[in-house]
């Protein structure tokens, strides 16, 4: 499937604000035992990057009263992409205001949105550049983190969640899963803007909730010496699922929840799609293989537990809407 000619250009998955309960805890986590780079710290955030990255932040943590999701921000090809969405969003009648550059460390203008699905999207182009530290190997430690890869979201109805994504936004699915009924519903969906197999990925669930931000390792090794330095460092309790290989995306990875829950996966090895027309990948819900491919399966939390959204006042949280499909496959019931 070609993806569909728009009138803006969506690059990639730019960045995440997370809420964190105790900044200075999860600065520990992050940066003393995990390794990622701390570009700047103000205002109550903490503004960190891969070893790969020369833009200022791939993700945000924020003190907050309590856990859960601030935005998600996706980099538009050029500052004309704004007025084109800003466009967009005005016509749908969604939630938007601008985003004023500097309000936000290290990034220009921005558009941010409540979307469809409920989640709060932000929208830029313009960043402030940093060091790249992907030769720094003296600087290298931790997790080796080298660049955030994905969101992956909980949502009432996929198919709905694909109507925004592939239609209105242009990104192009790699992969997805189908129930075992006939006719099949679509389950999850994996969708891509930049050429590997995910910016996003749909997941049928209580939502809107944020299940997890990816973040890309060089090697199945570093996931490996991440799990050592967390049962050394005396948090074992952090290490919810793997270490593994997904069927789906062909990926090494490890999710870990951080101190106030939130989670993150170490993700590696996945695939190349530099072709528009590469056709998706189609799962069985069932399937042992989907999730692992060594066929383990995921622990209720990996299901049950997810982040709530801020609404776009940001004093509240989104409501949960029910999922239309069963929650998770039959064999994790």
């Amino acid at each position: 499937m070609t993806p569909n000619r728009l009138p803006f250009t969506i690059l990639k998955t730019g960045h995440v604000e997370l809420r964190v309960t105790d900044l200075a805890r999860a600065r520990a986590w992050y940066v003393d035992l995990l390794g990622f780079v701390e570009t700047a710290q103000e205002d109550g955030r903490l503004y960190l990057r891969g070893y790969e990255e020369w833009e200022h932040h791939s993700l945000i943590l924020r003190q907050a009263a309590t856990p859960g999701l601030g935005h998600i921000a996706f980099r538009v090809a050029s500052e004309d992409d704004l007025d084109q969405l800003a466009q967009l969003v005005a016509a749908r009648g969604l939630p938007h205001r601008w985003i004023e550059p500097g309000a936000e460390r290290g990034q220009g203008r921005a558009l941010r949105i409540q979307d469809p699905l409920g989640f709060p999207v932000e929208f830029y182009h313009t960043v402030e550049p940093v060091e790249r530290l992907l030769q720094r190997f003296d600087r290298q430690r931790g997790a080796h983190v080298m660049r955030i890869d994905h969101v992956n979201l909980h949502v009432p109805d996929v198919a709905a969640g694909e109507a925004w994504y592939i239609d209105t936004l242009g990104f192009q699915r790699s992969e997805y899963t189908i129930t075992d009924e006939e006719p099949p519903r679509v389950w999850a969906s994996w969708l891509h803007r930049k050429q590997n197999v995910h910016d996003v990925a749909l997941m049928t669930g209580h939502g809107p909730r944020l299940h997890h931000i990816g973040f890309w390792v060089q090697e199945p090794v570093d996931v490996l010496r991440t799990a050592d330095i967390l049962a050394a460092a005396g948090q074992g309790s952090a290490l919810e699922r793997g270490p593994g290989r997904h069927g789906i995306s062909n990926a090494f990875f490890l999710y870990l929840r951080d101190p106030d829950g939130n989670r993150i996966e170490l993700y590696t090895n996945d695939y190349l799609i530099p072709d528009p027309d590469f056709p998706p990948i189609c799962w069985r819900l069932n399937d042992p293989q989907r999730q692992t491919f060594w066929g383990h399966p995921a622990p209720p939390s990996w299901f049950d537990d997810a982040a709530h959204v801020e609404d776009f006042s940001g004093s509240t949280f989104v409501p949960l809407t029910p999922p239309t499909l069963a929650d998770r496959p039959a064999l994790a019931h």
